[in-house]
């Protein structure tokens, strides 16, 4: 028996969030997919991301009251505020393509919304996967696979942008596109610094 107990349900913490994440995550796909990017819709979607927010300071809370926690305290913080950047990008994608009121949603959104949905569920599993350390190759492999989707969105990305200034006339329609497509591929880029925080805690306690 320890003399202090570790808290182990910090992994329920980290889970937790990572299915409010992957909530957040196929919301937009969809929202991507029915080119619906309403005000209800990016209402909805901020609650999402409000919701992944408590999750985020009740982890931080619990840290600074658990004597022993079951990971370093740098790592959950880092962990969980990296986490909630993925949300944190999602969202401020929903609301430049409703602000700017695009003339018409571009298809190629959908491609980029894809990929990040796929990261994001590498994440969830890959988070999951902390509660046991025998995992550790099949943490460490999905990271892997996290870190191919973020090359495969650079790819995509580098596509898109090509085309765009081949194909868009308006300049400043061209702006806004640039900008929602970045921040899209930004999201991915974030679960990438995601993996790479649970790479580090696994090769570390592993």
């Amino acid at each position: 028996m320890r003399l202090f107990p570790r808290e182990e349900n910090f992994f329920e913490y980290f889970e937790e969030l990572a299915r409010k994440i992957e909530e957040g995550g196929e919301f937009f796909l969809e929202m991507t997919r029915q080119q619906d990017f309403t005000e209800p819709k990016v209402a909805r979607l901020k609650e999402i991301e409000h919701e992944a927010d408590v999750i985020t300071h009740r982890t931080y809370e619990k840290m600074h009251k658990t004597f022993l926690t079951p990971l370093d305290r740098e790592d959950i913080y880092a962990l969980v505020n990296k986490m909630d950047s993925v949300l944190d990008v999602i969202e401020a994608t929903a609301i430049r393509v409703h602000m700017y009121k695009v003339k018409k949603p571009d298809d190629a959104i959908v491609r980029q919304a894809e990929i990040l949905n796929e990261a994001i569920k590498k994440i969830k599993a890959v988070v999951s996967g902390l509660r046991n350390m025998k995992n550790s190759q099949m943490i460490l492999d999905g990271c892997v696979e996290i870190n191919t989707l973020e090359n495969a969105g650079d790819v995509v990305l580098r596509s898109i942008i090509s085309e765009l200034f081949a194909k868009e006339t308006d300049a400043i329609e061209l702006i806004k596109w640039k900008e929602i497509f970045e921040l899209i591929e930004e999201a991915i880029d974030v679960c990438e610094d995601v993996s790479n925080i649970v790479e580090g805690i696994v090769l570390k306690h592993a």
